[in-house]
């Protein structure tokens, strides 16, 4: 396969497990070394970073780790300047690590309230900062770092670097359970778009990823969340494989093909992950997610009833 603008170095925040474990895994085997920014490393990721570790020749991919609490702005000053440390310059940033409405930081479970880690007096809901501040604020070092090293980039044509931004199906639709979830997926389809110019005007691809339901521990982890989603009724899980396949093709070249459906990429994409399908989420009279393998969540009620549940419970008493 062609991939004319294979990242030579990569940053990826949430790469300890999950999707973006998968893409560096991915990244690594065609020659990309990767820091992995994250708080800890799951099994897989520690024998990741043993199989292309530090020691090897400086011609080889490495991948290193560097504890990042994406909360903290230093945290990811201090984790862009060891990838820098480490490569010289980056050319991939992927500001991967996520939540999806825990119950520590959940719009139906208010600051205050028994479940909550979220302080009456902090100010901020920590998925927020996690899922919309962090990539936000990771994407300002990014571009900043690629217009400081530009000259140094030997490069003819094409990015001189890329911003991978993680949305999802819920940056189109909005089911009532996960209120801060949507709005913050809908706020990375909206800052993605806003930048699209960057890459006509400065060489520099911010493009943003929006798969439909993955397998990864962000589900797995949370038994209440999988309660939505039934296999016998049809719904179908994308896998993490698949979606890191997609991230890969949109940073290594500028479409992505997958079955019978392909997508052409440039600053401002958004592509949606199905299950055996891609296509560009359109900013207007776009069709949307459903009816597509990999995006539907058919006991989406259940949760529902939980949340109906909260408000009348706890809210205004």
């Amino acid at each position: 396969m062609s991939a004319p603008h294979s990242p030579r170095t990569a940053l990826i925040t949430g790469a300890g497990s999950g999707i973006n474990f998968c893409l560096a895994n991915l990244l690594l085997t065609r020659g990309t070394s990767v820091l992995i920014a994250d708080l800890a490393l799951r099994p897989e990721a520690e024998k990741l970073l043993e199989r292309y570790s530090d020691d090897q020749s400086t011609s080889s991919p490495r991948a290193l780790f560097h504890q990042t609490n994406v909360r903290s702005w230093t945290s990811l000053e201090s984790a862009f300047s060891a990838a820098v440390s480490a490569f010289g310059q980056v050319d991939l940033v992927v500001p991967g690590a996520g939540v999806y409405e825990p119950h520590w930081s959940n719009f139906w479970r208010p600051p205050g309230t028994a479940e909550s880690k979220d302080k009456l007096d902090g100010d901020r809901y920590a998925s927020i900062d996690i899922n919309l501040t962090h990539p936000i604020r990771l994407t300002q070092l990014a571009i900043a770092h690629f217009l400081s090293t530009s000259s140094s980039r030997k490069k003819s044509s094409g990015p001189i670097g890329t911003v991978l931004l993680c949305s999802s199906i819920a940056g189109q639709v909005s089911p009532l359970p996960f209120a801060i979830y949507n709005a913050t997926k809908h706020g990375i389809n909206g800052f993605t778009r806003s930048l699209a110019k960057l890459e006509e005007q400065r060489r520099i691809r911010v493009v943003a990823v929006a798969p439909g339901l993955v397998k990864t521990p962000l589900w797995t982890d949370h038994p209440e969340k999988l309660r939505i989603v039934n296999e016998e009724k049809g719904d179908v899980w994308v896998t993490a494989e698949e979606t890191a396949e997609v991230m890969a093709a949109m940073v290594e070249g500028d479409e992505v093909v997958v079955g019978e459906s392909k997508v052409q990429v440039k600053g401002g994409s958004i592509v949606e992950i199905s299950k055996q399908s891609v296509r560009e989420v359109k900013q207007f009279m776009d069709e949307g997610p459903y009816g597509k393998a990999g995006n539907s969540a058919s006991q989406l009620g259940v949760v529902e009833d939980e949340t109906w549940g909260l408000l009348d419970e706890s809210w205004g008493k």
